[in-house]
């Protein structure tokens, strides 16, 4: 299992590591406007999963603008998800503020379905550690990176040309 800390602390993530090769984990998580939202909805696409703790946060914040922006050049053959506990309002709220238009906000806070399928879930905060997926259009996973630091950014251009990769 990935070894996480949380601001320097040690922390105890649920459910199983995924690792390059294995076909994604299902999953049921809330669009903002309550629709339940799994990865077959997204079947034939690449996808890019960006998990961050919560959208009110600096680097939180920034991942999700920086695959915003990085998503004008990957194509329509790509779905971009940001996944937190944040609540579907708020999400729906900060993605407005902040002009997020190529992501789409997913809430994993009701069943913490994503967060236990992908080995992300932190049991003693109740949030998501920060980690990068990349599934292919059948559904293997291409590329995982899970942040050794909540608190750091990930890999942006590793994540970026894992799904150049695949869509070239």
């Amino acid at each position: 299992m990935a070894k996480i800390t949380f601001k320097n602390g040690p922390v105890t993530l649920i459910g199983n590591e995924v690792k390059v090769g294995d076909q994604a984990p299902d999953f049921k998580v809330l669009a903002n406007d309550l629709s339940p939202v799994t990865l077959k909805d997204s079947e034939g696409k690449v996808r890019l999963f960006s998990v961050v703790p919560s959208l009110d946060t600096g680097v939180c914040d920034a991942q999700t603008r920086k695959f915003n922006e990085a998503a004008a050049e990957l194509g329509e053959n790509v779905v971009i998800y940001t996944v937190s506990m944040d609540l579907p309002f708020a999400q729906k709220r900060w993605c407005g503020a902040a002009g997020i238009e190529a992501v789409q906000t997913v809430s994993d806070h009701r069943e913490a379905s994503f967060g236990k399928a992908y080995g992300v879930l932190i049991e003693e905060l109740r949030l998501l550690a920060r980690a990068v997926f990349v599934v292919d259009t059948e559904g293997k996973v291409t590329y995982v990176e899970y942040v050794s630091e909540a608190t750091n950014h990930p890999n942006y251009d590793a994540a970026i040309e894992a799904v150049k990769a695949l869509t070239n």
